[in-house]
């Protein structure tokens, strides 16, 4: 299993970020996605998360409004839209697939993480 994600960089406050997830090595539309981050001396958090048929979206609090997560089955690769985007959501972005089958064990699985700054 392998996530690698790609889109990070540094924009200025109010600004825009696509972030990008392709997945190989499981049955990609059989599992929910999720993208998480963590800033500097803070706890990894959930961002947004999707289901497997892309019918249910949640995202944290402090995204809502401002993030769209949206996955497409076909190139297996789940995204991070972000628009307006503020000081406080710098952090090292992650991807996630939970409970990864395989014939003995369900294994959670992360990707490298791509570094989004905002900074003017």
């Amino acid at each position: 299993v392998q996530l690698v994600e790609s889109g990070g960089g540094l924009v200025q406050p109010g600004g825009s970020l696509r972030l990008s997830c392709v997945a190989s090595g499981f049955t990609f539309s059989s599992y929910d996605m999720r993208w998480y981050r963590q800033a500097p001396g803070k706890e990894r958090e959930l961002v947004a998360a999707i289901s497997s048929a892309g019918g249910r979206r949640n995202y944290a609090n402090s995204v809502k409004g401002r993030f769209t997560i949206s996955g497409d089955n076909g190139k297996n690769t789940v995204y991070l839209q972000m628009n307006s985007l503020k000081r406080e959501d710098t952090a090292v972005y992650y991807c996630n697939v939970r409970g990864v089958m395989t014939t003995s064990s369900a294994n959670d699985y992360w990707g490298q993480g791509t570094q989004v700054t905002v900074s003017s």
